[in-house]
């Protein structure tokens, strides 16, 4: 347990008895049917068939009433590690606070360096380590519940979870959000959307970040539109600089637009 703030951050670890054991090969929402693997445990081999996502939809379902319930606003906010994810939402944070009373759910294999980051903002932050059970690369529905039991939901108009670095796996568990977005930094080049299409097109906004840095890169801003706009027609593209909080305006004007919209 640590302290910041007078507010409590608690680390939780991933906890695979609830839901069967994790790999890396995921599959689309649609085929679960197929969701079979074969492992073997010294000379046995043991068919394991797995309804992973399934059961998450489920859970997932349930956390989402809680929260309609509560009228609490939920952001699941992704990246790949190193875009800036968590300095754009201390600078969030700092813009919507007091305004919105807000808290936060951390996910990361190891540390708690994000944690601490956050938690300087005064929101109550939940930090969730996977290191203990095999470093899980996203964060799933049954993991955030034990989290916000921790929380006084009543007390709390918008709870952001910042999710384990990875442009794969967060994308396809549905954690009872009610947007997701993410943080693609100019430095990883204008072509991420296509390769890893899905979570472009499960995400509702896309934050460009590190703007300031265009002067010195090879980025191609209107290529990137272009590409995101390929994979999910329509969807919100916010130009922003964590750094200089320059397009702040715009991304904090629709997030406070999307929260208020629930609460009203």
């Amino acid at each position: 347990m640590w302290f910041f703030s007078n507010r409590i951050t608690r680390r939780y670890h991933h906890d695979h008895k609830q839901h069967g054991p994790h790999d890396h090969h995921h599959h689309d929402h649609h085929n679960h049917d197929h969701d079979v693997e074969s492992r073997k445990s010294g000379t046995r081999e043991i068919k394991v068939v797995r309804r992973v996502l399934d059961a998450n939809d489920i859970m997932a379902d349930r956390m989402r009433t809680v929260f309609a319930e509560k009228k609490v606003f939920v952001l699941n906010m992704m990246s790949s590690p190193g875009s800036g994810k968590t300095t754009t939402l201390q600078k969030t944070l700092t813009r919507i606070m007091p305004d919105l009373h807000c808290a936060v759910i951390v996910g990361d294999i190891c540390t708690t360096n994000d944690a601490d980051r956050l938690a300087q903002s005064g929101a109550p932050v939940t930090q969730i380590n996977t290191d203990a059970f095999g470093g899980d690369c996203h964060l799933a529905a049954h993991v955030v519940e034990r989290a916000v039991a921790d929380l006084d939901l009543d007390a709390i108009d918008l709870l952001i979870v910042e999710n384990i670095g990875n442009l794969v796996c967060p994308a396809e568990f549905d954690i009872g959000e009610d947007k997701r977005v993410v943080v693609l930094s100019v430095t990883e080049g204008e072509d991420k959307p296509a390769k890893y299409p899905l979570m472009f097109r499960e995400c509702d906004a896309t934050l460009l970040n590190k703007i300031d840095l265009l002067p010195y890169l090879d980025f191609d801003m209107d290529l990137a539109r272009t590409t995101i706009a390929n994979v999910h027609p329509g969807m919100p593209v916010f130009e922003i600089s964590a750094k200089t909080e320059k397009g702040f305006d715009a991304w904090i004007g629709w997030l406070v637009g999307q929260v208020k919209a629930k609460l009203s």
